[in-house]
């Protein structure tokens, strides 16, 4: 039997084309890619700007059931799926986020993909790229020098100290940083005061980033965030500070999409990185309107399970940008199904179909929701060789029974070759015209009753359950004018419920509300629900002693 290459000794053998090539491809000249070394590129706000008068393509959501630690695939079925649409004679581009640097080194692991549905530079993806996380970091730590540095030269705005809304972040999982006290040491160090840290993809300046339409609009953004609120409760904005400018001279680069290939050389915009557990979970609006005025089809994913990243891509992503899905894939395995179903990672290789039966019933529940926003749904079974003829007949019938089609991929091992069948019948749907696409609420609905509508139809909950502190500050904000904001649920990945633990389709569960925030830049109220933190900690065995360099100079273990 042959030996079975890592995901990064497969990335290392990638026989790339200059990134010029890949352009060329879809249209975009040599003067309007702006290279970083050979293999990646910024496209320029210039030709952004010239297409913005082209027909759009047709938009595929890619997501998925909840995560296992058996592993899903969503984003190597993305990569695949383009190269499939691009090997059946389709246009296609992706569109995927970008890698934190936290996760890479605490527990996830890469974002890049993987087998032989991966984009590359892999390596380069998944620690710097071109800069945009350190460009999005410094922009909101410029914003949280200059809010204590005005209170220490005579806060002329009468900031209320123990009102300042603005954290600090970093790209790095790091617990100690949550809740600290800034200022110490003396008069010359400021006001003490409380504050914390969050991860730099839960930032409000990197979903202002994400979800800006042009470097004006980013500006106008940045301008808008509440950053403190003064003794009588009136909002002060970062304009207030004269920040916005020196911010979006900051993220002048950031804000232009990258370009990389696939495996097959594919052009893939891989751009911006919201975390869908904490923050909006879906790459930028400029990739991805970009792409589709580029492509027949664009081939996006949103972050976790369906109940998190689609429903944040439909109700925020697309209710923003004016997008219109064609199609979404749900992606899962038989693995994941039949942990879902009660059986131990370790005893995932021996054929149990009752537990995978059982397991379906999280795959029927996202089938449902994805339903919800009218929006045609096809299941990819992402294969491993463990599973069974009998095991994937289980999930076919199934899914058949939920009124959909599940297609078996093996792109992983195949590359495009192996998810033509889901190709295929994704241009079908996308061709059908069936997507009758429309968001979960009204603009206009309270913003609590935009909660629990989420929470009934989307996790099948009950209710949500808050203070009347929180439902006076969602009422305080409706009354200053948010009302109209949607919501956005920061809550864990691994179940519809609140408590990780609970896997499957629990239903008459409550979901807390801890805390909410205010993201005026952004244009959402941030909910954040049970126990989920907006700063990771690192596990016990951090995936960072596993990385190195060989005697090579090759970066080991990063995937």
């Amino acid at each position: 039997m042959a030996e079975v290459k890592s995901d990064i000794e497969i990335a290392r053998g990638a026989r790339k084309k200059p990134i010029q090539e890949i352009g060329a491809k879809i249209g975009i000249p040599n003067e309007h890619l702006l290279p970083y070394g050979h293999d990646k590129a910024k496209v320029s706000a210039e030709f952004i700007k010239s297409v913005k008068g082209n027909k759009n393509g047709k938009l595929i959501l890619v997501t998925a059931i909840n995560p296992t630690p058996a592993g899903e695939g969503k984003t190597t079925t993305t990569v695949g799926l383009g190269d499939g649409l691009n090997r059946i004679g389709k246009k296609a581009i992706i569109c995927i986020r970008e890698a934190s640097l936290g996760p890479n080194f605490g527990m996830k692991g890469g974002a890049a993909g993987g087998g032989l549905a991966q984009v590359v530079p892999m390596d380069d993806m998944n620690l710097h790229f071109t800069g945009d996380f350190h460009a999005i970091t410094t922009a909101h730590n410029l914003l949280s020098a200059l809010i204590d540095n005005h209170i220490y030269w005579g806060n002329e705005l009468g900031i209320d100290t123990r009102r300042v809304a603005w954290r600090r972040v970093m790209d790095m999982n790091d617990r100690a940083l949550r809740e600290i006290i800034c200022s110490l040491g003396g008069v010359a160090n400021g006001y003490p005061r409380e504050a914390g840290f969050d991860i730099t993809v839960a930032s409000e300046v990197m979903a202002i980033l994400c979800l800006a339409t042009d470097l004006k609009d980013l500006e106008k953004r940045l301008g808008d965030i509440i950053v403190a609120y003064r003794r009588d409760k009136s909002p002060v904005y970062a304009r207030d500070l004269k920040a916005d400018g020196a911010m979006a001279v900051l993220l002048k680069d950031a804000i232009q999409p990258n370009l990389v290939q696939t495996l097959e050389n594919n052009p893939a915009f891989v751009h911006g990185g919201p975390f869908a557990n904490i923050a909006h979970g879906c790459n930028s609006v400029v990739a991805t309107t970009t792409a589709l005025k580029l492509a027949d089809y664009v081939v996006t994913e949103a972050g976790f399970g369906a109940d998190l990243g689609a429903e944040k891509f439909f109700d925020i992503k697309c209710r923003k940008a004016g997008l219109q899905p064609a199609a979404a894939v749900i992606v899962a395995t038989v693995r994941a199904m039949k942990m879902n179903g009660g059986v131990k990672k370790e005893d995932l290789g021996k054929e149990n179909i009752d537990a995978v039966k059982k397991g379906c019933l999280n795959l029927g529940r996202h089938i449902e929701n994805v339903k919800q926003f009218g929006v045609p749904a096809v299941v990819a079974i992402n294969h491993f060789t463990t599973d069974t003829e009998a095991e994937i007949r289980a999930m076919k019938d199934f899914v058949k029974a939920q009124g959909a089609e599940a297609i078996l991929c093996k792109h992983w091992a195949q590359g495009s070759a192996g998810i033509e069948d889901l190709a295929r019948k994704v241009v079908e749907i996308a061709e059908s015209g069936a997507s009758q696409f429309s968001p979960l609420y009204p603009d206009d609905m309270p913003l609590f009753d935009k909660v629990n509508t989420i929470v009934k139809r989307i996790y099948r909950g009950d209710e949500a359950i808050a203070d009347k502190s929180i439902r006076d500050q969602l009422h305080a904000w409706e009354q200053a004018g948010y009302g109209n904001l949607p919501v956005c649920m920061a809550k864990t990945q691994y179940s519809f419920s609140t408590d990780p633990n609970l896997r499957g389709a629990p239903t008459g569960h409550t979901v807390p509300i801890r805390e909410v925030r205010l993201s005026a830049g952004a244009g959402f109220v941030v909910i954040i629900c049970g126990e989920i933190m907006t700063m990771p900690g690192l596990p016990k065995s951090p995936s960072s002693e596993k990385i190195f360099l060989n005697e090579q100079g090759q970066i080991e273990g990063l995937f």
